[in-house]
């Protein structure tokens, strides 16, 4: 399992269609990916559970990836949030 801490930049935080960015991406990977925001866990392969974070600009999360492939997942997820998720 890998555990990294991240903060989201993106002008208006993890909405709908950020996090609807987020799922896609965590979907094409066969490991679990789970986001956790002031100790509230959601599924990363869930666009209701990641939006139930209500996760705001500015936020720190941390993103837990556990399975065959998480290196890789990681590395994409954290270029994700890095991009903004693609809206800016």
């Amino acid at each position: 399992m890998i555990e990294f801490e991240t903060q989201v930049n993106n002008r208006i935080g993890m909405h709908l269609r950020a996090a609807g960015e987020f799922v896609k991406l965590a979907t094409k990977f066969e490991c679990d990916v789970f986001v956790v925001k002031d100790g509230k866990k959601a599924n990363g392969k869930s666009i209701l559970g990641l939006a139930s974070l209500a996760i705001e600009r500015g936020a720190r999360i941390t993103v837990r990836v556990n399975g065959a492939d998480e290196l890789e997942a990681r590395a994409a997820i954290e270029k994700l949030i890095a991009d903004n998720f693609y809206e800016e």
